[in-house]
């Protein structure tokens, strides 16, 4: 369930991001640009969030 609701935040992110900064740079909303970018930023979390020790790190 997490790796879904990674990809519906990165795809609703991505997407509200695209749309404002085309709006400020006056290019016209491209959605596919923002589907491909979402993807792989939900990648990038998910990888990340999978690197990450689970228990305590000793102090050695």
């Amino acid at each position: 369930m997490r790796f879904i609701l990674t990809f519906v935040w990165a795809f609703a992110l991505v997407t509200l991001l695209n749309y404002v900064v085309g709006a400020i740079a006056n290019v016209p909303f491209n959605f596919e640009a923002g589907i491909i970018i979402a993807a792989v930023v939900g990648v990038l979390v998910i990888l990340v969030g999978e690197s990450m020790p689970e228990g305590p790190i000793s102090d050695n």
